[in-house]
């Protein structure tokens, strides 16, 4: 339970959904966490809810903007010591047909869920590996594992986030550092419920058939849940798992393998 006592871990978008279930496990596990975001009430609630776990703190940022980022990592650093597990969960979704992909879509997409994991990964990288341990994980999806159709945008970043992770684990496989992805499924979250709304108000379908067509891509025909993916996402942060590097790991119930 206290493997990761005396390690600060920094999770953004950790206020709500899987990278609050993250946060959780984390705590559970012994680490202080500071909580990253945008929106300072909902990271207030989600302190609340954890504090009785451990150690919460919270820290404004915008993944999207690095001069955000270095601020919002250096203000972490300094009320709670240097970071030592980064979990980049922060991400955005949206979908279009690639003929109707408009720029501020694309931009989006690449801002949020890949340049924030390089900005947020620059920033820490350093005390890293000054210390000799350090432990990044990037929450990047299934789809930068395959294609999924009307979502280029998002599939593109996702995949970038993947090429990411490998090259950043082969710099600093030697150095006591790990770089590893998981790559949820379809995930009961508000992202998800968004995705579903979105197939129910497009295709007239009613909400519980958009959901089950999106449960149908997992083999197991169900969405998957936050914990299962906070599960794996922990577990590679653990002293323990230092030979995990450079992975992407699929959290689906088969749908990659």
């Amino acid at each position: 339970m206290d493997q990761l006592h005396g390690r600060h871990a920094l999770v953004t978008g950790g206020a709500r959904g899987i990278g609050l279930a993250i946060a959780r496990e984390l705590l559970r596990s012994g680490a202080a966490v500071t909580l990253a975001g945008r929106d300072p009430a909902t990271l207030d609630s989600a302190a609340a809810e954890l504090a009785p776990l451990g150690t919460v703190r919270c820290v404004r940022m915008d993944v999207a903007d690095a001069v955000s980022v270095d601020q919002g990592m250096g203000a972490a650093t300094k009320a709670g010591g240097r970071i030592d597990v980064l979990v980049n969960n922060a991400g955005q979704a949206g979908s279009a047909a690639v003929a109707k992909t408009d720029d501020a879509l694309w931009a989006r997409m690449l801002a949020v869920n890949l340049s924030g994991t390089f900005y947020c990964s620059r920033a820490v990288l350093p005390a890293m590996l000054q210390a000799g341990w350090g432990r990044i994980v990037n929450v990047a999806s299934t789809a930068g594992l395959i294609g999924y159709a009307y979502t280029a945008a998002y599939c593109a970043s996702k995949h970038g986030v993947i090429g990411l992770t490998r090259a950043m684990a082969l710099e600093v496989a030697t150095k006591g550092v790990t770089v590893n992805a998981v790559c949820p499924g379809f995930t009961e979250t508000d992202l998800g419920r968004e995705a579903i709304a979105n197939i129910s108000a497009r295709t007239g379908r009613s909400e519980p058939e958009a959901k089950a067509a999106l449960a149908a891509f997992n083999p197991q025909r169900r969405l998957v849940q936050p914990e299962e993916v906070a599960n794996a996402a922990v577990w590679l942060c653990l002293p323990a798992s230092g030979a995990m590097n450079g992975q992407a790991i699929a959290v689906a119930g088969g749908e990659v393998t």
